[in-house]
């Protein structure tokens, strides 16, 4: 039976209101596209596909016809649609040259982030989705995203939090992951806080402090200028020249 969500189409419309603050100082699909066939990661469903609640759905369908539903091209894809049950739907865009800014979904507006809950149980920050690191130019130059995308980010999350707490365990529950995870790999996690600071989760409980220079560094082919030519020449190899 479906769950009768307690978010509603006005809810996602305050959202949609006061969510607006882009995540970087300068438009850093230029920076993925070339290494993702010509598309921003964050607008392919080859790489991430959207997940909304119905409200959230039905708000959308009413203001706009730049999403459809998402169908799956492959055993992964179908996992997702199933997934995402009754309650939720998985949905595609018509991609990153159609984008009406104002109508970008949460997740769309939250990319590559998630409100990243302490074992405390508290919202300290803005944690990334860790999976996207070699592909995402943002989760490699966290010192570009802007204090109010993370301001507003925080924001949006926190008014969900209040209305559907099942909202509020599952970054709890996904939090939790990155910290098994990270564990298993002996590395920080880094968090972007309101105040404009950068912490850093130690692994194996090992708590939460500033994070230092270091700690806050670029990844695979976003180390340097060079390293990213080179990911371009290659990508522009293999899959020709992005449109």
């Amino acid at each position: 039976m479906a769950r009768k969500h307690p978010l509603t189409q006005k809810d996602f419309r305050y959202i949609y209101d006061t969510f607006k603050a882009p995540v970087a100082r300068l438009d850093c699909g230029r920076k993925c596209a070339p290494l993702n066939g010509g598309s921003p990661v964050c607008c392919s469903t080859d790489h991430a596909v959207p997940v909304v609640v119905k409200p959230e759905w039905k708000l959308l369908q009413k203001r706009t016809d730049l999403w459809h539903g998402y169908k799956p091209k492959d055993k992964a894809g179908r996992d997702i649609v199933k997934e995402a049950g009754t309650s939720c739907k998985a949905i595609e865009c018509k991609g990153a040259a159609f984008c009406e800014r104002d109508n970008r979904t949460l997740a769309c507006r939250a990319f590559p982030f998630f409100p990243y809950v302490s074992r405390e149980k508290e919202v300290i920050g803005l944690a990334t989705y860790w999976d996207f690191e070699d592909r995402c130019w943002v989760i490699s130059n966290l010192r570009q995203v802007t204090a109010s995308f993370v301001s507003e980010c925080l924001d949006a999350h926190l008014y969900l939090f209040e209305r559907d707490p099942e909202e509020f365990e599952t970054y709890k529950d996904y939090s939790a992951t990155m910290r098994k995870a990270f564990s298993r790999k002996k590395r920080p996690i880094i968090i972007l806080t309101r105040e404009g600071q950068f912490l850093k989760e130690l692994p194996k409980k090992g708590g939460v402090k500033p994070a230092r220079d270091k700690d806050v560094k670029p990844l695979g082919p976003y180390k340097s200028e060079k390293a990213w030519k080179k990911a371009v020449r290659e990508a522009e190899e293999e899959f020709g020249p992005a449109a």
